[in-house]
């Protein structure tokens, strides 16, 4: 038998726990769907989309192809971002009225560089229940797999259309420590590239993730130098939704410094110079003969004040 034919998954006692699980009624469920595979879904998603009265989705004909696969048929209700507003209110009418609806974008988690955000607002400003369902998100499943190590993470989204405008951007973000998280169309991954290449150091890895979960999904690690020569060096590598990870800025010298001098100041009041230097080594990392350097400075000024 094959992976295929029999999953031990399928009679598991959790399959059957969800349907004993509370859904509350008058509430707005938030449900992220698949990214690309279709079987990413969950089971919590999947319960709530069988039980509620209407689905409100970005493209009716997306999620429709979505519930179908499922066996789901439901009401569907266009929500994108040029009506939001207009479709909060009929969303308010239907929750006031006691109603289970559940919003779904096209992929991953709604209000994301998604519509769903001013429904969401407007709901919780009209004091109604939202209820998230978790589950696929694009930037989460790059940055698992991308290997860049910073325990912090800055969301950017789409970066502007226009080359002035997404230049201007990206220079607000030079300084930033966390890795940074950009989506990019197909159509415009080349351009962005070579616009990162512009304004940060040549040196600074960046991570393209492409299609993600899908059948020709490609997550490729460089310095940003080499960026620009790999996407052309495949025409398949401008095909497909993109998430673009880059490194994040290293910590400021200067707060480097200030911190350096602090440890310095610390230990030249017990120790000798030398030894001072040596241990603010160890501890900060820095190299021996500048602290070293620095300590004597210090202690030829701290003598001279005295």
């Amino acid at each position: 038998m094959t992976v295929q034919e029999f999953s031990p998954i399928a009679s598991l006692p959790i399959m059957g726990e969800t349907a004993h699980q509370t859904y509350p009624s008058a509430t707005l469920y938030v449900v992220a769907t698949p990214i690309g595979n279709v079987t990413d879904i969950s089971l919590r998603a999947l319960h709530v989309l069988s039980l509620v009265n209407a689905v409100a989705c970005e493209d009716t004909r997306n999620t429709a192809q979505l519930m179908t696969r499922f066996g789901l048929h439901k009401p569907l209700i266009a929500a994108h971002q040029h009506n939001e507003r207009e479709v909060a209110e009929t969303l308010i009418a239907r929750l006031q009225a006691g109603e289970r609806i559940a919003l779904v974008s096209d992929a991953g988690t709604p209000a994301v560089s998604d519509p769903g955000a001013r429904i969401v607002d407007a709901v919780r400003a009209a004091g109604l229940r939202v209820l998230p369902l978790p589950g696929a998100s694009a930037a989460v499943t790059a940055l698992s797999a991308s290997g860049l190590v910073n325990d912090q993470f800055y969301f950017v989204g789409f970066l502007p259309a226009k080359a002035k405008q997404r230049e201007n951007f990206l220079q607000t973000l030079r300084a930033v420590t966390a890795t940074m998280v950009f989506y990019e169309a197909p159509h415009r991954i080349l351009d962005c590239a070579g616009a990162l290449a512009a304004v940060f150091e040549p040196e600074r890895e960046v991570v393209f993730a492409r299609e993600l979960t899908k059948m020709f999904e490609e997550i490729h690690r460089c310095p940003l130098a080499e960026a620009e020569a790999w996407i052309k060096a495949d025409p398949h590598r401008e095909k497909g939704e993109f998430v673009v990870l880059l490194a994040g800025a290293p910590a400021a010298a200067d707060e480097q410094d200030v911190e350096a001098e602090r440890i310095l100041k610390i230990l030249l009041a017990e120790c000798s110079v030398k030894q001072a230097a040596n241990l603010a080594a160890q501890i900060t990392g820095r190299k021996k003969n500048a602290l070293y350097d620095r300590a004597l400075q210090m202690k030829a000024d701290g003598d001279a004040e005295d």
